[in-house]
């Protein structure tokens, strides 16, 4: 992991004493809330639905267990008792009183975290892959790349206001884990036919009302010339990307409108950069400053490679939820002997993607014990520990299931993404908690989940997309019909990764459905499914091969009997 220096403790720290000044004025009444605004915003302090909303930065999705202890800490002692993991593996808090959030600005920077550019029209979090640095199907490991990206982006003068916020997503390996195309800038590190570490680079992606999958601009930049290249991307967006309708703000308006004009006119920003001297040497990475960074990423001084070729019945026959276990919440890892251990944050009882006190600090002593302290945070709303020895995986089986982490669904339906919706969130049309609570409910059985196999489920409380719902298998949209909250249905959809294929937007199946038919037409769909597939077919690819004809029709089918049934007491009466 990365290890500040003195001088990013300062910055945090400083930036944290600026927050609690700003923060005291206002709460004196000398600094109006119109202009503390953009100076909360910028330190990751949302006005929610019931309360302020902090949203705090786990860059890359990395974090330590003295960290993860300290936001235990905060959940404990400043909010409710819970934190939220979102898609963008960063950690939100929903109850934190405004008078206490200056007290817990000052915690996360004891342990070397904070909440800057979480929010605003600026460059937000640099995402990556969850299993970076240790996946079998890596290239080039990206952190050291992104964590130079998060330095560069980080209160960069000019591009504290932009037109809309802007999100970059980075990934080193074969499989896209990071959904890069559905970024306003994604990042693949590769290596040409020399040797030569550059970036293909992707842009103009995002979800919301325009579902926009990123375009090619540049096969192959150069390592060293990366920044030159955002730089020149983002001079571009900041110069004419509109600013008159939020709608139509984010870059990937741009791109689409623009086509080649923009490629052409970064390409030209990106030489201008590179010829004008002064420019090009602040932008250019020295080799010295990537050797720098990746001193933090190196593998850890505990990990002692073994002989792979893990046996779960080398003692014995093992059980069979530990062998399901073994299947969906275990990966391969490059260091032989090691493995990754996914820990689920999906069970009946608990919102999609949320943690409690006590679960934090059971995770962190889970890390301590096993994974030397570090935890990864997963586009999924999962928890990943990294660095986990073969020979522990039944022990960590043990604990994981002493914790309630055990649960074997990661990449069923089940494990799904969600966003806090309108239990929370003053922007949510509709709830997206307790339409997923039923559907957790519904689906309770893992034999008839593991029959169904890899299936994404994503679902939004509204348009903004933070439950990524269009690039679900299933997606699931909150939308507002004369003030009642309703729901509409999408398949089809990828993000990119290996079972899901290339990323695509879903197709909507029809009409809206109140939010006591969403989990029917879910079991409608998978019925569906189950009838139509091949041998060895996922449900991804059934509905590729069938159209989406047979799935609207099976939705159709649950409205129909909705309809169908008494509405009253009186009616029932009349049917008596």
């Amino acid at each position: 992991m990365y290890t500040y220096t003195s001088f990013d403790r300062q910055f945090v720290r400083q930036r944290a004493a600026q927050f609690r000044d700003q923060l005291q004025r206002h709460l004196a009444g000398t600094l109006p809330d119109e202009d503390f605004r953009p100076w909360r915003l910028q330190n990751g302090w949302y006005v929610q639905r019931h309360a302020p909303m902090l949203r705090v930065a786990v860059p890359y999705g990395e974090v330590a267990s003295r960290q993860l202890r300290q936001l235990a800490a905060i959940a404990r002692e400043n909010d409710r008792g819970f934190g939220h993991f979102t898609t963008r593996q960063n950690l939100q808090f929903n109850w934190i009183p405004l008078p206490q959030a200056a007290d817990v600005m000052d915690k996360l920077a004891e342990v070397d975290m904070h909440g800057i550019q979480t929010s605003g029209n600026c460059i937000r979090n640099i995402t990556t892959d969850a299993l970076a640095g240790i996946a079998p199907d890596e290239a080039v490991d990206p952190r050291p790349y992104a964590e130079i990206l998060r330095q560069w982006s980080t209160l960069h003068p000019e591009f504290a206001f932009l037109p809309r916020k802007f999100k970059i997503a980075i990934t080193g390996a074969a499989e896209d884990r990071a959904a890069i195309a559905w970024h306003d800038v994604g990042l693949q590190l590769l290596k040409n036919g020399a040797g030569e570490v550059g970036f293909k680079v992707l842009v103009g992606g995002g979800m919301g009302r325009t579902p926009i999958v990123a375009s090619e601009i540049n096969a192959f930049v150069p390592w060293q010339q990366i920044l030159v290249y955002l730089e020149a991307i983002v001079r571009v967006y900041n110069r004419f990307g509109r600013r008159d309708n939020a709608y139509k703000a984010r870059i990937k308006i741009l791109v689409k409108a623009e086509g080649q004009k923009f490629f052409d006119a970064v390409n030209a920003e990106f030489t201008k950069i590179l010829d004008n001297d002064v420019d090009g040497r602040e932008h250019i990475i020295p080799v010295s400053e990537l050797e720098r960074v990746e001193r933090s990423f190196v593998v850890p001084a505990g990990v002692r490679p073994a002989t792979s070729g893990y046996n779960p019945h080398r003692t014995g026959p093992a059980p069979q939820a530990f062998l399901r276990w073994l299947e969906r919440n275990v990966r391969g890892h490059k260091v032989p002997g090691y493995r990754a251990v996914t820990l689920s944050l999906k069970r009946a009882g608990q919102a999609p993607g949320d943690v409690t006190a006590d679960q934090m600090d059971a995770a962190a002593t889970l890390s301590d014990r096993y994974s030397l302290g570090e935890l990864r945070v997963t586009h999924d709303q999962n928890l990943v520990l990294p660095w986990v020895r073969e020979a522990d995986l039944l022990a960590v089986w043990h604990a994981a299931k002493d914790a309630g982490f055990a649960t074997p669904n990661i990449g069923l339906l089940t494990d799904m993404i969600v966003c806090p919706g309108g239990d929370f969130c003053a922007l949510a049309n509709a709830r997206s908690i307790p339409v997923a609570e039923s559907i957790t409910e519904r689906f309770n059985d893992l034999d008839a989940l593991y029959d169904l196999g890899d299936i994404d489920l994503h679902m939004s409380g509204c348009m903004n997309s933070c439950g990524h719902h269009h690039t679900g298998h299933i997606g699931i949209l909150g939308i507002d019909k004369d003030g009642d909250e309703w729901y509409q249905v999408s398949v089809g959809g990828s993000d990119g990764s290996l079972i899901s294929g290339a990323s695509l937007p879903g197709k909507v199946i029809g009409p809206a459905f109140a939010a006591d038919e969403v989990a029917d037409v879910i079991e409608a769909l998978v019925d569906t499914y189950r009838r139509e597939r091949a041998a060895g077919e996922l449900f991804i690819d059934t509905v590729r091969r069938i159209g989406i004809a047979p799935l609207r029709a099976a939705a159709d089918a649950v409205r129909q009997a909705t309809a169908a049934q008494p509405q009253n007491l009186a009616e029932t009466a009349d049917a008596v």
